[in-house]
């Protein structure tokens, strides 16, 4: 079902360091901030040879990203994201096999302009994880 690796989120305390630090340090292409208020975050994505690396940094007081960087002050991973080709399909299967769909269960629009869901982590072996359609 799942299809390949589309990125690996890393939440940051701070965005501009985290750019620099891929760009300047490991000579990646690094893209322009994106702010996403959907998903309370902005993000700047990585692009590597084989997947990308999406940097999260809290959009507002409400981000859901605040808290993660409150028990991890320096950042860390936060979520992987897997391909799938169709979706609702995907997140059906899942519910099936007693997997947790994250918010309301119908997709949201994500910073690649497709839609996403989020999967539990407690069901995922303490990984957050997103399925993003292509």
């Amino acid at each position: 079902m799942i299809g390949r690796l589309n990125h690996v989120a890393i939440a940051v305390p701070d965005l501009d360091a985290a750019s620099a630090q891929y760009r300047d340090a490991l000579g990646a292409t690094v893209g322009a901030p994106q702010d996403e208020p959907d998903h309370g975050v902005t993000v700047v994505f990585i692009e590597l040879p084989n997947t990308k690396i999406e940097l999260l940094y809290p959009l507002g007081e409400d981000s859901p990203i605040n808290g993660f960087l409150e028990k991890n002050p320096s950042g860390g991973i936060h979520h992987v994201c897997y391909e799938v080709d169709d979706i609702l399909a995907a997140r059906d299967h899942l519910k099936s096999t007693g997997a947790r769909v994250l918010g309301s269960g119908e997709p949201k629009i994500g910073a690649h302009g497709k839609p996403v869901l989020f999967l539990h982590p407690k069901d995922f072996n303490g990984c957050l994880v997103e399925l993003e359609q292509v």
